[in-house]
């Protein structure tokens, strides 16, 4: 149960990634903002998905 549990947040965190590369910001930002949501998984998948999608293109201007 708990490998489901990991490959979902797993595969969450990378739809994130790819949405953070479409976004019209600076390589530098995508990568910080990649890296942080990949190395915390689920947090950093929740975190960016309800609040830093919307604001992240301001943040990195």
């Amino acid at each position: 149960m708990g490998t489901i549990i990991w490959l979902v947040g797993v595969i969450c965190s990378i739809w994130c990634v790819i949405d953070i590369f479409k976004k019209p910001i600076g390589l530098v930002g995508k990568l910080l903002t990649a890296i942080i949501v990949l190395t915390t998984s689920w947090v950093g998948f929740l975190l960016y998905y309800f609040w830093a999608r919307h604001h992240l293109a301001s943040w990195f201007k």
